[in-house]
């Protein structure tokens, strides 16, 4: 998984902790990590939804399920990795 940053206007530098599907990647403050965007990408530009640690870390765990019923275990272990290395 390459890594991958977008600046916010507001908050500064984001990195991305995963991709949640084809359009909507979770963001988190770079050096904080305590602040979660689920960025949305549309023909119009992004759009930076601001969540709650509790979703992040939820949806971190449906991708995490849904990698590993489509057999992307590579992906899953990244993901294991990512996960413990963000909410614990």
């Amino acid at each position: 998984m390459s890594e991958t940053y977008l600046n916010h206007p507001t908050f500064g530098l984001l990195s991305r902790v995963c991709l949640v599907d084809e359009h909507r990647s979770l963001f988190t403050t770079l050096y904080a990590q305590r602040l979660f965007f689920l960025i949305i990408q549309s023909p119009s530009g992004l759009q930076f939804d601001p969540i709650t640690r509790s979703d992040a870390k939820m949806m971190v765990e449906n991708r995490m399920r849904a990698v590993k019923r489509q057999g992307y275990f590579d992906e899953h272990d990244t993901l294991q990795i990512i996960y413990k290395r963000t909410f614990s």
